[in-house]
């Protein structure tokens, strides 16, 4: 941002405005809030999963890694 003529501006989210309207959708059914993540892999298993979500392969949205405990 040094010597590049960058300017930098800030601003506030309208959460209060927002967040009511966030949380009425899913219980309306609007939103799909049943199943987030559609493949999930132990953390061995995350560059798989990374590639599987950067390719879209095997309709993967989402997938969440879990260490195993």
């Amino acid at each position: 941002m040094i010597s590049k003529g960058l300017t930098v501006r800030g601003a506030q989210m309208h959460g209060q405005r927002c967040i009511p309207m966030l949380i009425d959708r899913p219980v309306a059914g609007e939103i799909e809030t049943a199943q987030p993540a559609t493949h999930t892999l132990s953390l061995d298993g995350a560059p798989t999963a990374y590639d599987m979500f950067k390719r879209k392969n095997d309709g993967c949205a989402p997938a969440a890694v879990r260490p195993q405990l």
